[in-house]
C-alpha cells in the first residue's frame, strides 16, 4: 500500500520548475519517433495521437522511465540504474534523447541547487535529484509522465493540424494514466521493466534517415 506523503509547497515549486518547458534540457528538440509516425500516417489527428501516447505511457518508455525514476529516487548505488537506463534505449536517437536531456538537466540542477548529480539518463537524473532534495517519489513520477506527454503533444502541434485546445484535451485525457503509472512505478523494481511498443521503437529507428525533419528523434 502506498503511503501518501503531503508535498510541501517548496517541493511542489521545485518539481514544477524542473519539469517546466522553460527548464533548459532541450526537450523541444525531440519527438521520440513521433515525427516519423506522423509522416507515415500512423498519427494524423487528436484521437490517433491520444492512442499513440497512451501506448507510449502504458507499454513503452513512459512506464519504464517512471520505474527508473522511482528506483533512482532511493537507490544506494545509482550507477547500475543509470547504465541500465541507457542500455534500454532501442535506437541511437532515443539513446541521445535520454542521455543529452539528462546531462542538461544534471548540469543546470548542479549549478542551481549544488547537488552531487552526475550526468545520467534523463529519468534517472530527475529521480536522483528528487531523492536528494527530499521530494516525494509518487508525485515526482506523475508530473514527470505528464511533462513527457505534454512535450510530445507540443511536437505534434508543430507537425500536423492540432490546435491548442485539442492538444490540451488530449493531455487531460492522459492525466489519469499518468496518475496510475506513477503510483504503480513507486511500488515497482528493475525486474518489472519491460516494453511492447514495437511501432514506436521502429519509428524511432526509421527517423534517423527521414528527410526533411524538424526533430532530433
Amino acid at each position: 500500500m502506498t503511503t501518501v506523503i503531503p508535498m510541501r509547497t517548496d517541493h511542489l515549486l521545485t518539481l514544477t520548475q524542473w519539469l517546466s518547458p522553460s527548464y533548459p534540457v532541450g526537450a523541444f528538440a525531440w519527438s521520440h519517433g513521433l515525427e516519423r509516425a506522423i509522416q507515415r500516417g500512423d498519427v494524423s489527428d487528436a484521437d490517433s495521437l491520444s492512442d499513440w501516447l497512451h501506448a507510449v505511457l502504458t507499454d513503452g518508455a513512459g512506464r519504464n522511465d517512471a520505474i527508473l525514476l522511482c528506483v533512482a529516487h532511493g537507490a544506494a548505488d545509482i550507477a547500475p540504474v543509470a547504465e541500465l537506463a541507457v542500455a534500454l534505449a532501442p535506437s541511437r536517437e532515443r539513446r541521445m534523447e535520454t542521455v543529452q536531456q539528462g546531462a542538461a538537466f544534471a548540469a543546470t540542477t548542479r549549478a542551481v541547487w549544488g547537488l552531487d548529480l552526475p550526468d545520467m539518463a534523463y529519468p534517472v537524473a530527475v529521480g536522483r535529484a528528487a531523492g536528494l532534495m527530499g521530494l516525494p517519489v509518487v508525485p515526482t513520477a506523475q508530473v514527470w509522465l505528464q511533462a513527457f506527454a505534454s512535450n510530445l503533444i507540443q511536437a505534434a502541434q508543430r507537425l500536423m493540424p492540432l490546435g491548442q485546445t485539442k492538444g490540451q484535451h488530449v493531455l487531460a485525457g492522459l492525466n489519469p494514466i499518468c496518475t496510475q503509472i506513477g503510483e504503480a512505478a513507486a511500488q515497482s523494481g528493475l525486474d518489472d521493466l519491460g516494453a511492447a511498443t514495437f511501432a514506436v521503437d521502429i519509428a524511432s529507428m526509421q527517423h534517423e534517415s527521414q528527410s526533411p525533419r524538424l526533430f532530433r528523434s
